[in-house]
């Protein structure tokens, strides 16, 4: 009998593709990761995992690799990851249709993954959402803002990691980050086109979701503006019984509005005056760390379970406990040379710290972009209580500490 094996294309560099890999061993599967560029994670080599380089973004190329696969092993399921643009997920939509798999809608994914068509059949849908407009250029953008009033938030209308968002104050703010977007700074991978949008105030949450259930709320804390770097997660959040409620409502309208409700999906939301807005809905699981925090808190492996559906096998969502798990993300206060860290171990050992994870070694030259590639690590902790657990993480974050030499200046 062939051997089955899961086709990951592309991976995660500092999120899910380990657990991805792990929950297809877990499960009997041989994982194997078709690539641009295999070298980019790691954690292929160090684990001694198969993987082939091609174009993932040639469909033709990965139907050519799969078809040849098939000769020799039993291909369970495919599945993927936004590396390294969101139209991955749409690619890996088409592979499973091409061979018969379970996958996602490719088209729901592809109108999902342009912010401004998502923003279009969602409020269509009547789902509340922030008020915004569409621009290709300076003065499309100078227009939009003075319609929708400062303070904006200006995105690239296609994009992920919060990379090219930025929240603007003032009208220089605006022209100065127009200029970033539209100056050669950006890498855009498709023509330019930015978002301005409404800046909507009130606690972030995201919910999680499998298939058309709510499996739980995570709430978010950025470090400060203009950008909008994850500085916490906490799950589950801290909701009335009313407030999850009326976050689970919208959610779940957002999935209707966008054709999808298949698979591992997460919507950002803000909590207001007037009720739940949709920030953004993204088709596909959220990253590091949240997988892990449903797992300590609700017993919940998301990831298994979305394996388990790309392979047509059954899946289980049932809660196993009701803990609180919350993660702190690393970030460094100033750009320069990491020159060395310390307290890892020490964090890790605290009773409650579930795990303790730094991306960078010594001697790593350290820029910050303002979006998730700033993340050096994170810390995650877990109690039966919400204050216990933050006491534990902080506790943790306390005995973490770095050094850094910042880069000569040009009179130096």
């Amino acid at each position: 009998m062939a051997q089955r094996v899961l086709i990951l294309i592309e991976g995660s560099k500092f999120g899910n593709g380990l657990l991805y890999v792990q929950a297809a061993r877990s499960l009997g599967l041989h994982p194997i990761t078709l690539s641009t560029d295999p070298a980019r994670y790691e954690y292929l080599g160090t684990e001694g995992l198969e993987s082939i380089h091609v174009d993932t973004g040639n469909l033709e190329a990965l139907i050519h690799v799969c078809s040849r696969l098939r000769s020799t092993y039993d291909i369970a399921g495919i599945t993927g990851f936004p590396n390294p643009g969101e139209s991955v997920l749409a690619t890996v939509g088409k592979l499973c249709g091409y061979f018969g798999l379970p996958g996602p809608n490719p088209a729901s994914i592809e109108q999902c993954c342009d912010k401004f068509t998502q923003r279009q059949l969602l409020a269509e849908a009547g789902v509340p959402i922030p008020a915004y407009r569409l621009a290709a250029n300076a003065g499309d953008v100078k227009r939009a803002t003075a319609e929708i009033g400062l303070p904006v938030i200006l995105k690239p209308a296609v994009g992920c990691g919060s990379s090219g968002v930025r929240l603007c104050r003032t009208v220089d703010e605006v022209a100065e980050h127009t200029r970033h977007l539209l100056g050669g700074t950006h890498i855009w991978r498709s023509s330019p086109r930015i978002l301005v949008e409404e800046f909507v105030q009130g606690r972030h949450y995201t919910a999680q979701i499998m298939g058309k259930e709510v499996i739980g709320i995570t709430t978010s804390d950025f470090g400060p503006p203009p950008h909008f770097v994850y500085r916490q997660f906490t799950f589950p959040a801290p909701l009335a019984a009313e407030e999850r409620e009326r976050i689970e409502k919208v959610a779940l309208s957002s999935l209707q509005a966008l054709g999808l409700g298949w698979g591992p999906t997460n919507v950002e939301l803000r909590l207001t005056k007037r009720g739940p807005v949709v920030i953004e809905v993204n088709p596909r699981m959220a990253g590091t760390p949240d997988p892990e925090l449903v797992q300590l808190a609700y017993g919940i492996d998301l990831v298994t379970e979305h394996v388990k559906l790309v392979t047509g096998d059954e899946r289980n969502s049932r809660k196993l406990h009701a803990h609180t798990a919350a993660a702190r993300i690393l970030v460094p206060d100033r750009d320069g040379t990491l020159d060395w860290t310390d307290g890892p171990s020490r964090a890790a050992a605290i009773p409650g710290v579930a795990e303790v994870k730094l991306y960078v070694k010594p001697k790593t030259p350290i820029v910050r972009k303002g979006d998730d590639r700033d993340w050096i690590g994170y810390i995650i902790a877990t109690s039966p209580s919400l204050a216990q657990t933050e006491a534990i993480l902080q506790s943790a974050v306390d005995l973490i500490g770095c050094s850094i030499t910042p880069f000569p200046t040009l009179d130096e």
